[in-house]
């Protein structure tokens, strides 16, 4: 933890697993880090390092695992109540699957916030969706009717209407054409700075975390094998085998792409 600043989020020790005895599956293995209010924190790794499974651990979408777990100062336990996610939203990798195709936009906006009770209906989805750059010419049309990119601004509009104090992101760009990727990396970059959001961020681009992250946990294997500040990304300063090859392998991709 830095100095100074409360841990928004905090693991030490956890494990998460599927199956049991012979058939157990270790997807995370002695995991821990803290990210402090109003920072983002990357979690980066090839597929199947076991990234995505600390966010379903934490949104109590994983039940089998151990250690500990807090969010704003409380331990979780294996259930999570409402209140729990009225501060911790998240952003799903695919913006086709995550919006229902027969709800229209303003359905789905009107959606979350009866669940948590919010009233000043009208205007809180008019102001979320002029946040995330859609005007009101969106609200009452149907994902189908939606561009990629348009379907992710929906998606983060969902996730901050009821004003969340924590945004888990999961690969959110990665759907997306690359063309449109800046794009919302770039609206995420300036809702978490204007809403003094807190992120926790899953990729398998060094340079997505780059952009978009202070700190950084590299996994492999289940594992984190090694964290780094963002300035040690930038320069290279790894100290991991594994490390190194993920950002000789990035600088070479960047290269191939000009």
């Amino acid at each position: 933890m830095r100095e100074g600043k409360e841990n928004g989020i905090e693991l030490e020790h956890v494990d998460v697993w599927f199956g049991e005895g012979e058939d157990r599956v270790d997807a995370v293995i002695d995991a821990g880090f803290s990210v402090p209010l109003g920072d983002s924190f990357g979690l980066v790794g090839e597929s199947g390092s076991g990234k995505s499974t600390i966010l379903r651990a934490i949104t109590g979408l994983a039940p089998t695992w151990s250690g500990r777990i807090s969010v704003l100062g409380s331990v979780l336990g294996k259930e999570r109540d409402k209140e729990f996610y009225r501060a911790v939203q998240m952003v799903f990798q695919d913006p086709y699957a995550s919006l229902h195709p027969r709800q229209t936009v303003d359905h789905v906006l009107q959606e979350a916030l009866s669940l948590h009770g919010f009233d000043d209906v009208n205007r809180r989805i008019v102001e979320t969706l002029d946040d995330v750059g859609l005007d009101q010419s969106f609200r009452f049309r149907w994902p189908h009717q939606l561009s990629g990119g348009q379907r992710q601004r929906v998606a983060i509009a969902r996730a901050l209407i009821i004003e969340p104090s924590i945004l888990l992101l999961d690969e959110p760009t990665s759907a997306l054409d690359v063309s449109v990727q800046a794009e919302i990396l770039n609206l995420l970059v300036r809702l978490r700075r204007e809403r003094h959001l807190t992120y926790l961020m899953v990729s398998h681009d060094l340079a997505v975390v780059g952009h978009m992250c202070s700190e950084i946990a590299v996994m492999n294997q289940g594992e984190i094998v090694e964290v780094l500040g963002v300035e040690d990304l930038r320069s290279l300063k790894a100290e991991h085998p594994y490390t190194k090859e993920l950002l000789e392998a990035s600088v070479q991709k960047r290269r191939e792409n000009g």
